[in-house]
């Protein structure tokens, strides 16, 4: 599509922007990338922390880039949060509190993430329906806005600037049958391909894999298998299980974008 367009591609991925994590990222090969220029991949040490804010600004960064030369842009990747910012803008924000967020991320290695969704359900009950139990990522920063700001998170969103762009938005839905068998073959196929190597090469990284990076469905389930806590065949069973559920977050993101066409397959 890039080369019939005369485009070029722009990677909406929350994983892709950190080096050194392809195998489970799935990233456009090097060949790919030779052919079309792809923005915004392999941009931070995945022991970095990456907000969807400083996405938006890269993004900006690109698209303006792109623009200058004539080039049309496609989007392409599969962080609904950053599509959102894309197509909304983005509330300012206060900057993370390591010291607060570091107290919350060993609270929830102690008690386990439940706990702290419980209380995100307190002061932001919206927020806690959208969030799911296990994603740490997004329980935290709802807990460190609310912390900051006195306010919800879902009020935080609620007054958005100007767009950076209006894309057409076409989601394709599968049936969830055929969704499945393929997030199961795929993950096979990331363990197979040396998803554990890159994850025990990433882990002797100066800095190690972050929090961020760290939270990623088959990232999380080889640290722990590095570590020794869990076998291949049940950090492979998690990941799907995780990509499942992955899957079904997106998709609930996806029916809340309006103007939207959906497409069955």
């Amino acid at each position: 599509m890039a080369r019939l367009l005369g485009a070029e591609i722009v990677s909406v991925d929350s994983m892709a922007v950190y080096r050194g994590l392809d195998v489970g990222t799935a990233k456009p090969s090097a060949e790919d990338r030779g052919h079309v220029p792809h923005h915004l991949i392999d941009v931070v040490e995945p022991g970095e922390a990456y907000s969807v804010a400083r996405w938006l600004a890269a993004a900006a960064d690109a698209v303006a880039d792109c623009r200058r030369r004539g080039r049309a842009i496609l989007f392409v990747g599969g962080t609904p949060l950053y599509l959102r910012a894309l197509r909304d803008g983005l509330a300012p924000l206060p900057e993370a509190d390591a010291e607060f967020r570091q107290a919350l991320v060993a609270e929830a290695q102690a008690h386990g993430s439940a706990l702290l969704h419980r209380r995100l359900a307190d002061v932001d009950p919206p927020a806690a329906a959208r969030i799911h139990p296990h994603d740490l990522k997004r329980i935290v920063r709802g807990l460190e806005v609310a912390h900051a700001t006195g306010k919800p998170l879902s009020e935080a969103f609620a007054a958005r600037p100007h767009p950076l762009f209006e894309p057409r938005l076409m989601i394709l839905d599968l049936p969830r049958a055929t969704l499945h068998e393929r997030i199961d073959r795929r993950v096979e196929r990331m363990f197979a391909a040396g998803l554990v190597e890159e994850t025990r090469a990433a882990l002797a990284r100066p800095g190690g894999i972050g929090p961020g990076a760290a939270q990623a469905a088959g990232y999380a389930e080889a640290i722990d298998l590095v570590a020794g806590r869990i076998d291949l065949a049940e950090a492979i069973r998690r990941t799907q299980q995780r990509t499942r559920q992955l899957a079904k977050r997106q998709l609930t993101w996806l029916r809340s974008f309006r103007n939207a066409t959906w497409i069955t397959a």
